[in-house]
């Protein structure tokens, strides 16, 4: 995609990573879940409550899936099945700050974001 736009790819990946595999950082470790629907490799990390949702879900919304290997189906069934059954306690800490607060829950999500209500 980076060449698509003229930019300099990124380098190659010092790891790969799979559904289910953790990342460990200190103390913390992060529970990888594969999201693929915004992008094929597309993945949320969960540590200790808090999921780190990059480009998949947002506060009140979802990602894009018009880009280069992207599908909203695909995407959908990530957010349903590996999203949306996490604990409704659990704090959602999108990539971007869209939405009118920066973090929401998995609980307000499932009620509020037009997205998921279809």
């Amino acid at each position: 995609m980076a060449r698509q736009l003229g930019l300099e790819p990124s380098p190659p990946a010092d790891i790969t990573v799979e559904d289910g595999d953790e990342i460990v950082i200190g103390k913390v470790a992060l529970k990888v879940i594969h999201t693929p629907g915004h992008s094929p490799g597309g993945m949320c990390l969960l540590g200790e409550g808090n999921l780190f949702s990059g480009d998949t879900l947002f506060v009140g919304g979802i990602g894009r899936t018009d880009l280069q290997g992207g599908s909203h189906e695909q995407f959908m069934t990530s957010i349903r099945e590996k999203l949306m059954t996490l604990p409704d306690e659990t704090i959602v800490w999108p990539g971007h700050d869209y939405g009118p607060v920066p973090s929401s829950t998995i609980e307000l999500e499932k009620k509020l974001n037009p997205w998921l209500r279809r």
